[in-house]
This record gives structure tokens, sequence and C-alpha cells, in this order.
């Protein structure tokens, strides 16, 4: 061991830090970003709003981010004020931030894996205990199974996701009703891929009234093409926003940020085009993988997770060696794939195509389709 590792917190040692392979092939379709550049009209709006800001560099910005809170809760709609909102850079600093002051050492948050791998990695690095309650067979959750591991486990705080990450389901109402009920401490709903869903009403934001333990969080990530931008936020009771701002930095989002958050909750109308157009390029991919005999499961996401693999590292190397980057998630026989342009989705299909030709001892599905073709 290093001096300096010796040195690292214990519980830090040995550890890896996130991240997912970035290789430069043709076809990136492994980090769940929105495949769409800034359209340039967005583009300009949101320079106009940058602009603005330019020359008051030399002061702080707002260390309540007081006019972005508000664009979002505009945006949110369900009557939501500023004081319902919080923003950060990106959602992890939010997720990071609720453990931060509702979580720490000497308490749980419970999780229901597999699902977003960051959760472990921000309750370790806040020194929350991470707790795994599993999935279901089918990794979906049930208002049954959640109550029972609530109860059983009895965490801090609870994270759920909707829709999943990597499995894109998104759990019913109930199971989030259920949780909170079975819950004494905060619930997170975390929301990354919402404008995705195929039914919108899915989201939890209208469970929020009355439920003043209940945390919904967003980001501007995914279906406003802003990953570069580095902005999430929350909705909540104004009580427990309020109790965040024990833990921020202080000026923790710049006025740059913040302007350019603006600039895009203007133009959500003209993103929203694009949030339809990879919703559609989903949907291809689910219809086209089915069709070749491979269960993938129906994705309120920008991806889908397929299954039917033996060897799924090698099918994900058969799909890269044709210029196509896809994720391997470490699920047994199960690959992530982010919804892409019309033509990333046909280079994607197409690489399948070949896989199953070339390699069909790789796949289930492909065995058994050649069995029921045989006389």
């Amino acid at each position: 061991m290093s001096e300096i590792e010796n040195l690292l917190r214990e519980d830090l040692r040995g550890q890896s830090p996130y991240g997912a392979p970035q290789l430069d092939v043709p076809v990136q379709l492994n980090t769940n970003e929105n495949a769409f550049a800034i359209p340039d009209e967005v583009a300009a709006v949101v320079a106009e709003f940058i602009g603005r800001e330019l020359r008051g560099l030399n002061r702080y910005p707002d260390r309540d981010a007081v006019a972005l809170r508000t664009d979002l809760a505009n945006y949110l709609g369900h009557g939501f004020t500023a004081d319902h909102v919080w923003a950060a850079n990106g959602s992890n600093e939010i997720l990071q931030q609720l453990l931060q002051a509702f979580g720490g050492p000497g308490r749980t948050v419970l999780g229901f894996m597999p699902s977003y791998s960051m959760h472990p990695l921000l309750a370790r690095g806040t020194g929350t205990t991470f707790v795994d309650a599993g999935r279901e067979a089918d990794y979906t959750l049930s208002p049954a199974y959640v109550s029972e591991a609530i109860a059983r486990l009895d965490p801090d705080l609870v994270f759920l996701v909707s829709p999943n990450n990597p499995t894109g389901t998104a759990p019913d109402a109930d199971v989030i009703d259920a949780a909170y009920e079975a819950a004494r401490g905060i619930v997170i709903v975390d929301e990354a891929y919402a404008e995705f869903a195929r039914d919108p009403r899915s989201t939890a934001l209208g469970r929020l009234e009355g439920r003043r333990r209940l945390v919904v969080t967003r980001t501007l990530s995914k279906a406003f093409a802003f990953a570069g931008a580095r902005v999430g936020y929350l909705a909540a009771d104004p009580e427990l926003v309020e109790k965040l701002l024990l833990v921020r930095l202080p000026y923790h989002l710049s006025s740059i940020t913040q302007a350019a958050a603006r600039g895009a909750l203007a133009c959500a109308a003209q993103l929203q085009a694009e949030v339809d157009e990879l919703k559609h390029q989903r949907d291809r991919i689910v219809k086209n993988l089915r069709a070749k005999g491979l269960p993938v499961a129906d994705s309120d996401a920008n991806f889908v997770l397929v299954g039917g693999l033996r060897d799924a590292a090698a099918v994900w190397r058969a799909i890269l060696d044709q210029g196509v980057l896809i994720r391997d998630v470490g699920l047994p026989g199960r690959l992530r794939i982010t919804a892409g342009t019309e033509d990333e989705t046909t280079a994607l299909l197409d690489a399948f195509d070949t896989a199953l030709e070339q390699r069909p001892e790789l796949f289930d599905s492909a065995t058994e389709l050649q069995q029921e073709q045989q006389p």
C-alpha cells in the first residue's frame, strides 16, 4: 500500500471512480446522452442569456439561484414556486446534497439494485451506509416488495428510480406510495429520464403535495441535451429545500451555468421535439430487436436493456467491432443501448444483424430461431 493510499479514508481504499468507456468510434450509444446537438436557434438564445452575465462576472452569482429556480418551477407546473425547487451542478450534486443533509455516518440509504450505479458511490462519499434490497426476478418492484424491504431494513433514506437505469422501466405510482407510507425518512424518486416516459402522467411530481418527506430529482442533461452544462434540480416541500442550504457550497452554481440553463428552459418547446424523435428511435430499437428474437423490456427512458445474450461481453465486442459502442452494465446476458439518431439506430440494428448471422452461438434467441426453422 502506498503512502497516499494509507492516508486515504479506509472505506475508500481500493475503490475505483465512476466512469464509462469512451472510445473513438462512429456511433456512441453507451452513456444515455441526448443524441442531438443543441439546435442553432436554441444555441442563439442560450448565448444571449449568457451574454447578459459576462460583464458582471467580477461579482459572485446569486447563491440561491432564485431566477433559475423560478423558471424551473414554471416548467414543472403543479403550482410549484421557487421555494419548492432547488438546483445544483447536475442531479448527482443534488443527490449528494440530500445525502449530506439527511444521511451521513450512522445513517443508511436503501436502494434497489440493479439501478443507478452512482447511488452507492454517493453514499460512500458522504459516509452514508448503502443497503441494497435487490429486485424481483424480472427486475421490477411491487408495493409489497418495497414495503417489506423498508420495514425490515428501516433506512433513513430510500432511492427509487423512475424510469430505472439500466432497465428503463418505471415503477407504478402505488410503488412510490407504498415506499412513502413504509418509510420514516426521506424518499427520493430519481426521475432523470422522466421526459422520455410513454405516459407523461407517470411522474411523481403530482404526489408531492402533502408528502413532506418525498423528493423528486430531475436533470437538464437528457431531455434538454444539456449534459455538458451540468444542471440538475429537485422538487420538494419548501422546508426540505431550505434545509439543503445548510450543506450547499457558497455560490455553488455559477452565473454562466444559471444563465445557460434559463436560456434552455426558454426553449423547452423546441427541445421537446427532439425528445419525441428519440422516443421514436427507442421504440424502433425495441421493435426490431424483439423481431430478432431478443427479449427487450418496454422502456420509459432514452435507452433500452436487451437480453437473450449467452455472452454479453462477447456481443458487446462484436457490436463494437462494427463501430457501435453500447454499454455492458454487468448484468448477466444483458446490454444497455442508448437511443440515437435515425442513422445511428440503423447502424446499431445492422450491427446486431451481422452479429446474429456471424456469431449465433452468442445469442440464446438465435439458436432457438434456427431450431424452429429446421424442418
